[in-house]
């Protein structure tokens, strides 16, 4: 006999996932895939297509695009061009390129809102993708319906932007969903003459890296790019577009600044502030080789105990590497000095190193120098003078600031072995022997690097203000670097399951130093099993009833994302 009370819990379950057109138990907690009864027939694809005015790219178009992805698989904008395209190969035992059933190329928030509908109709599993940038594979997926908004990069100016229903007013830059950084930056800095804060690779995309907390190479002056958000139009789980800031749908405005992208909505569009751009930014990079493992572990003494003294404040940013082979990779930025002060600045540990020739040698460099800062992200400027900085898009008819930093070259088409990531308290600095001794040990298995601009330590409080009215861990407010441990290469078996296993020895060795220090869900460890703590630690309750209040039957999904922990991994189940 069925008991009374499994009736009554089943009757309950089934008056939860009926509310919506009375769909049947399985359609809410099992997401229908293509060859199922229950798929979309050809007439309901023909009235989503009516419905977006033509945007819907079928199957045929989806397989054309992915065969087309061989063409130029160094070419980052070619990758994001393809609505079968994403950034990296995959990542070993994590995930796979995966091509959607069915894609709208929405260029409006209208179409993402047909889009939104018929998924949440139908019991689709959806995916969003804009610059398609994102290492935990999130932007993709099979057998789902892709919002894809790469066709929407407009990038406006404003004098004085008001939010909606708010009172005050900021200089700012209203940004379509599917731009990327350096459509930003060509508008704001190149063209307009002020900066905003954004990624450091320019073909991040704009919505997603806003929505993940964003940092750039000068973030240590300027903040989060979700601390700079003033106004958002996002589409909800409803299909209602909606204006949020400050003073309407509070809470949605507060959980995109830095809740994960693709969980609580479809970003249309984003209004950011801008700030006045210094006269100038700057460099310094050196390779600087140790002849022994102790010199090797003096000369991180040293240069953390520098950094300290000199470096950590809001003028410099991006990052050095801990190597294997006993040496220091210094690559970093700086704003707003003049070359002269950069050199007072660095002369005291370049001269120390000098010093103990039979010690330590300069295998490059040391580089110093600046450039007026409006120049930074000029494409245009840069090919004319010769500059190798960026490579270039060399599709015919591609807008001019198509490039990218030479440096990121390696990250297209990246197969990921390893990878994580923790933000490290700037107490540490206060004992450097004992950081420099970690940071060593933890080098033998792998290379360690302090990315000193994703670590808010040493900003301005303005800065670190307003990256604490958002949903990005507490911990970077006081982290003086993010530290990153990965690696990767072929998609060989053997090769990347000890390569994998290196990033987790040395990962190993560096967590007892922020035992609470939480991790960068951008860049993080796929297989991170204290996920929600580590990306949002105290903030994330709160994430997840903004997510139970504007996604309550949980239409948005990505691996590790807000309410993620209500559904399979692969996001079609979800238990009744």
């Amino acid at each position: 006999m069925v008991k009374r009370r499994d009736l009554l819990k089943a009757a309950a379950a089934l008056a939860l996932v009926t509310g919506t057109g009375g769909r049947a138990l399985a359609a809410v907690f099992r997401r229908v895939r293509p060859g199922e009864a229950a798929w979309p027939k050809p007439a309901d694809w023909a009235a989503l297509k009516r419905a977006v005015n033509g945007r819907l790219l079928e199957p045929e178009a989806i397989r054309a695009s992915l065969a087309n992805i061989g063409d130029h698989p160094g070419n980052p904008f070619f990758l994001g061009d393809e609505p079968a395209g994403t950034q990296l190969s995959g990542w070993f035992k994590a995930w796979t390129p995966a091509p959607s059933a069915y894609a709208v190329a929405a260029e409006s928030g209208e179409d993402i809102a047909a889009a939104v509908n018929f998924a949440r109709k139908h019991g689709l599993r959806l995916v969003v993708k804009g610059g398609a940038h994102s290492y935990q594979g999130t932007s993709n997926a099979p057998d789902s319906l892709l919002v894809w908004t790469r066709h929407m990069r407009e990038v406006k100016m404003i004098g004085a932007f008001m939010p909606e229903g708010c009172t005050g007013s900021a200089p700012a830059v209203a940004v379509d969903a599917g731009a990327m950084w350096i459509d930003a930056y060509d508008t704001v800095t190149v063209k307009g003459g002020r900066y905003v804060q954004g990624g450091g690779c320019t073909t991040v995309g704009v919505a997603g890296n806003v929505q993940s907390g964003g940092f750039g190479s000068f973030s240590k002056g300027f903040g989060t790019a979700a601390g700079s958000l003033l106004e958002a139009e996002i589409v909800t789980a409803d299909g209602k577009l909606r204006r949020v800031n400050q003073c309407q749908d509070p809470e949605l405005f507060w959980g995109i600044k830095g809740g994960g992208g693709g969980s609580l909505g479809v970003v249309t569009k984003l209004v950011l502030r801008t700030h006045d751009l210094p006269e100038f930014f700057g460099f310094v990079s050196a390779v600087i080789r140790a002849q022994s493992d102790e010199a090797y572990r003096q000369l991180i003494v040293r240069f953390m105990a520098f950094y300290r003294d000199a470096l950590c404040n809001p003028h410099w940013g991006e990052s050095v590497q801990v190597r294997p082979s006993n040496q220091l990779h210094i690559g970093m930025v700086s704003q707003g000095l003049t070359e002269a002060e950069m050199k007072a600045a660095w002369q005291p540990f370049l001269d120390w190193v000098s010093a103990s020739p039979g010690d330590y040698a300069f295998e490059e460099g040391p580089a110093l120098g600046t450039a007026p800062a409006r120049y930074w992200w000029d494409a245009e400027a840069r090919k004319a003078k010769g500059s190798h900085a960026f490579n270039y898009d060399d599709r015919p008819g591609t807008p001019v600031q198509n490039a990218w930093w030479r440096d990121d070259s390696e990250q297209v088409g990246a197969y990921i072995w390893g990878y994580d990531s923790l933000w490290l308290p700037a107490s540490l600095l206060g004992d450097a022997d004992h950081l420099a001794a970690s940071l060593v040990a933890a080098s033998r298995h792998q290379q360690v690097e302090l990315h000193f601009n994703k670590g808010l330590a040493g900003a301005p409080e303005e800065a670190i203000s307003r990256a604490a009215d958002t949903a990005t861990n507490p911990a970077v407010l006081d982290a003086f670097a993010l530290a990153i441990v990965a690696n990767g290469g072929g998609k060989d078996d053997t090769a990347a399951q000890k390569g994998a296993q290196a990033v987790d020895a040395a990962t190993a060795i560096l967590a007892p130093l922020a035992p609470a220090g939480g991790s960068y869900v951008s860049e993080s460890n796929y297989f991170n099993r204290d996920w929600a703590k580590a990306f949002w630690g105290r903030n994330y309750p709160r994430l997840l009833a903004a997510k139970r209040k504007y996604d309550p039957e949980g239409l948005f999904f990505v691996h590790h994302g807000v309410g993620s922990e209500d559904w399979s991994p692969d996001g079609f189940s979800r238990p009744g």
